[in-house]
């Protein structure tokens, strides 16, 4: 048996984390059953929902979706790892993380899974529009700011597709809403594409393979509050795990330059900066406080 059909028949073990997703969950659920790649499983992973979100998912009725219930909300990332270590666990040599505000054509996976090969590479994305908006690209793979703390930046967002992001490539950066990975990525480094590009792990973006996604549908969409006050904690806790000491130096001022930037240049409200500044300092904290490794 040759290797490309040896990986055709791997199982997926497919990561995704739910929060009062009644909105979007269906759309999901539907568009995973009717993959032409059958061999998968759902670890999801719900963060305490007070909505209908897990009756819609047990309306599935398929064997291959495991939930598992928090008793109370952990966030994205420790939601996907409980997620992730089930489907290690269980000797998943795939995984693929997604999020459950996501659509996507049946062949996704399959495109997903042979792109592995055919690119030699160790991780993949699709190209990724937004749902509300078929014709607007959300990423077409994408890359780390130097300047901004290497804060990862999206290719083509916002842009209407027109085929300039066509061909496939080596990124550096792919976007977790939808990423799929070799198991042996997570036996080298663990899940950060950042951690991935400095271990030389090959990342390919794929155009033929489509996902469109419903952005921080759970938080209330990428304008939000929510959106930016987890996005600037996430990104100063990233900074303080990832670029060791002198880098943290420099960058930490220079994300916290960036804001003032634009909060003079009227890109940002003063409410807006207010709200990011304070949870620059709870990304601090919430560091600080971390349990000792």
């Amino acid at each position: 048996m040759t290797e490309d059909r040896k990986m055709m028949r791997a199982t997926v073990g497919i990561v995704a984390v739910t929060f009062n997703a009644t909105r979007t969950i269906r759309g999901f659920l539907t568009s995973l059953i009717e993959q032409t790649y059958r061999d998968f499983v759902l670890y999801l992973t719900d963060n305490a929902s007070s909505d209908p979100t897990l009756e819609e998912i047990a309306s599935a009725k398929d064997p291959r979706i495991r939930v598992f219930r928090n008793t109370q909300n952990l966030g994205w990332a420790e939601g996907a790892n409980r997620g992730i270590r089930a489907a290690l666990a269980d000797g998943c040599p795939l995984i693929l993380l997604m999020n459950d505000d996501t659509e996507f054509e049946p062949q996704l996976l399959e495109k997903l899974v042979r792109g592995l090969d055919d690119y030699a590479c160790q991780m993949i994305v699709p190209k990724i529009l937004f749902l509300d908006n078929r014709q607007m690209i959300w990423s077409a793979g994408g890359t780390f700011r130097p300047w901004r703390g290497y804060a990862p930046s999206h290719h083509g967002v916002f842009q209407i597709d027109q085929g300039q992001f066509d061909l496939p490539r080596q990124v550096e950066h792919g976007p977790a809403c939808c990423l799929l990975l070799r198991k042996t990525v997570f036996d080298r480094i663990g899940v950060f594409c950042y951690r991935a590009m400095r271990a030389g792990v090959k990342l390919f973006y794929l155009p033929s393979a489509v996902l469109l996604h419903k952005a921080s549908s759970s938080a209330g969409g990428p304008t939000s509050d929510i959106t930016a006050r987890y996005g600037t904690r996430g990104h100063v806790i990233y900074m303080l795990k990832h670029l060791g000491i002198w880098r943290r130096l420099l960058f930490l001022p220079a994300y916290q330059v960036d804001l003032v930037m634009k909060l003079l240049t009227g890109k940002m409200k003063p409410s807006r900066f207010v709200l990011r500044e304070k949870a620059f300092v709870e990304g601090l904290r919430v560091w600080s406080q971390r349990p000792a490794e």
